[in-house]
């Protein structure tokens, strides 16, 4: 009996296993990582780690000793280079490991420059493991100059933490604004604003024509015909999810990992969560990048392991820290039609997303409750007239009796 074996140890993977033995899962539990450092969170690197505020084991989900603890097997630093369905093993470094059940948590990697367009130089960095924020950290020294190319949450967040060290940073998103595929531009123009007064040049509708450099990057030529000093450079140009191994296997792949409901693939023995799955979402399919969706997800797939037969059902929400302003956003804006702004204390806002009469999302910018009683609205399904809302003297509390 080969037990339950997990391929990735991310946030998803970290959560099956833990959920797996809270359950009283007795059997054999594996998990396969392969980056050397037990499982640990990935936000926090591209905030309060990389500004030296965060330290190594706080970044950490359980304390190292868990695992141990609960007899759960973990193989760090080690590639799975093939899955073999019909003999039911996986193959690590030379090593055949059998499972009875298999769960692929494998995750997302970032998209990067091509080669050709200097994506290969040193000094050009992504966001995404601690190695990468490792590698990065010696660069934040005051006075020198940032490229960020990329205007989405991960380009914004490491902007805020390089003006708040003192670098001279310039963004450029070639899109016509900041966060033109995640957010309304009620939300681009706050954060332009916000990243504008601590003092980072936004360049939108701009793109890079290729960075330039002996070995080393040292400048960066854009769209514009304008040329540009760096002396680094930080790529965030949003992920694509793992699935290659499941390719390789002959697994069904639909915008990451297909699965059901359930969180089985095309093969009955093997499951998917996290950023590398596809599943059902209201009459379509969607695949979800967030610390929530891998926690729900998973933790549904481990029960669904062990035979509790649930359909996923997301509650998406997701959140950002920039300079001193915490964004939180519920809910999925697809499809919106209206933004209703309801200002909130101390500059505090939040801008709500209705398709007609229906409120779909709300991002809130340093206001919890606003978003508190917006997330809890959307997943019951609730939509407030956009008077109530737009009102900052009418209180929201009694509308999620309503």
């Amino acid at each position: 009996m080969g037990g339950i074996v997990i391929i990735g140890a991310g946030q998803a993977g970290a959560s099956l296993a833990a959920k797996l033995r809270g359950l009283g899962h007795t059997g054999a539990i594996t998990m396969i990582g392969e980056e050397p450092a037990p499982p640990y969170q990935r936000p926090p690197l591209s905030k309060g780690y990389l500004l030296g505020e965060m330290e190594l084991e706080r970044l950490y989900l359980r304390a190292p000793s868990f695992w141990a603890d609960q007899d759960i097997t973990l193989k760090l630093g080690a590639e799975v280079t093939a899955i073999d369905r019909s003999a039911k093993t996986v193959r690590v470094d030379g090593e055949s490991i059998p499972y009875d059940q298999l769960a692929l948590t494998t995750g997302s990697r970032p998209r990067r420059l091509p080669a050709a367009g200097g994506g290969d130089l040193s000094g050009v960095y992504t966001v995404r493991t601690l190695a990468d924020v490792d590698a990065m950290a010696p660069e934040f020294q005051a006075g020198r100059r940032l490229l960020i190319v990329g205007g989405g949450y991960i380009g914004l967040e490491a902007a805020a933490v390089g003006a708040k060290l003192g670098l001279n940073v310039t963004l450029i998103e070639m899109a016509l604004r900041i966060l033109q595929r995640v957010a309304c531009p009620e939300t681009s123009d706050y954060f332009r604003k916000l990243h504008g007064g601590h003092g980072v040049k936004i360049l939108e509708n701009t793109g890079l024509d290729r960075l330039t450099g002996e070995g080393r990057v040292s400048g960066a030529a854009l769209s514009d015909g304008t040329q540009i000093e760096v002396d680094f450079v930080i790529v965030g140009v949003g992920i694509t999810p793992l699935t290659i191994l499941a390719e390789e296997a002959g697994l069904v792949i639909e915008n990451g990992i297909r699965t059901d409901a359930e969180g089985r693939t095309s093969d009955p023995a093997i499951w998917a969560a996290g950023d590398c799955a596809s599943f059902p979402h209201r009459g379509g399919r969607i695949r979800l990048e967030s610390v929530g969706n891998a926690i729900d997800q998973a933790e549904l797939v481990a029960e669904n392991m062990l035979g509790a037969g649930k359909g996923y059902e997301a509650k998406p929400w997701f959140w950002s820290d920039q300079y001193d302003v915490k964004l939180q956003i519920a809910g999925l804006n697809t499809g919106y039609d209206r933004i209703v702004t309801r200002p909130g204390e101390g500059g505090a806002v939040s801008f709500w997303y209705y398709k007609g009469d229906t409120l779909l999302a709300l991002d809130a910018m340093n206001d919890a409750r606003a978003y508190m009683i917006g997330k809890r609205l959307i997943e019951a399904g609730k939509s407030p007239d956009p008077g109530v809302i737009a009102d900052p003297a009418a209180d929201l509390k009694p509308l999620l009796k309503a």
